[in-house]
């Protein structure tokens, strides 16, 4: 028994109850998937950190597990910012990826961006909210006719032969505990189920199809449509940006495409094209 399947304070918060992982593992575990293991935590740093740590260690986790914790005290988002929230007001969690030799290695930054596409995909169909993608790992939601930011998406290599994807979504969190105004969360979007439970099912089938898709594609992003899906779901696209970059640099441009390696590519005043990568720029906002 993990502790989230304990009896304890179960009912403490009726809007929040605990994941129930029997329930999950029974879902998600089958002979032939992706998945092959689903810890749930009370609480702990950041289950990226966790879960890369299992990785190395002796022994190693396998591809497919799957760590979640009902709260990050220590969650990090890209370049080390902060991600807080409430207990149990959302998804966090982090898997295992190995895409082994037959996805060359230069084609491991797309998994971020697939990530993303899956978050989309599944809380689109589970909590019926209308989603879209900020280029390179945002998750936005309309709240009172404005995007904000819902979720986020943090790959790390770990080993020599391992990605962990970790994923935070807000679900229920409230209007008076958003960490910014810029954040937002599935229930002030409007969502028809904060429950937990079927909508982590959702990413995480979501997330197997589309790596099953990519990985046997060889990471082409063409061939696996993840590139055209990506492009599909974001919102940056058509969009005047301007790109920070490390010393004070940056760049303002359209937004006009992903090319193959999953940069975003600004169309620049003079007619020029610049591609920049997700490794590149410090921060991403609207021109102006």
């Amino acid at each position: 028994m993990t502790p989230s399947d304990a009896p304890g304070n179960r009912w403490s918060d009726l809007d929040r109850p605990p994941l129930n992982a029997t329930a999950l593992r029974r879902a998600l575990l089958r002979p032939g998937g992706l998945w092959t293991s689903v810890d749930v935590v009370p609480a702990t740093g950041s289950t990226n950190s966790d879960l890369a740590a299992a990785v190395t260690g002796s022994p190693p986790a396998v591809e497919g597990a799957v760590l979640v914790a009902e709260e990050q005290t220590a969650g990090r988002g890209r370049l080390d910012r902060v991600w807080t929230a409430s207990p149990r007001s959302g998804l966090f969690f982090s898997v295992a990826l190995r895409p082994g030799p037959e996805v060359p290695v230069e084609r491991w930054g797309w998994l971020p961006l697939l990530a993303g596409v899956a978050v989309a995909t599944g809380l689109s169909r589970a909590a019926g909210v209308d989603t879209s993608l900020k280029w390179p790992n945002d998750l936005l939601v309309t709240v009172d006719g404005e995007e904000r930011k819902a979720g986020g998406v943090l790959a790390e290599r770990a080993g020599e032969d391992t990605v962990v994807v970790g994923i935070g979504v807000n679900v229920s969190l409230r209007a008076e505990e958003l960490p910014v105004p810029a954040a937002g969360s599935l229930a002030l979007a409007g969502a028809v189920s904060t429950d937990r439970d079927p909508l982590l099912r959702a990413v995480l089938r979501a997330l197997e199809h589309w790596y099953g898709q990519w990985r046997g594609a060889g990471g082409d992003p063409l061939a696996s449509r993840v590139q055209e899906a990506y492009a599909a779901g974001c919102a940056t696209l058509g969009r005047t940006v301007r790109a920070e970059l490390p010393g004070d640099r940056s760049l303002t441009g359209e937004a006009v495409a992903l090319d193959g390696a999953g940069r975003l590519v600004l169309a620049m005043e003079d007619g020029t094209r610049e591609a920049v990568g997700a490794g590149d720029i410090v921060r991403l906002r609207p021109a102006g």
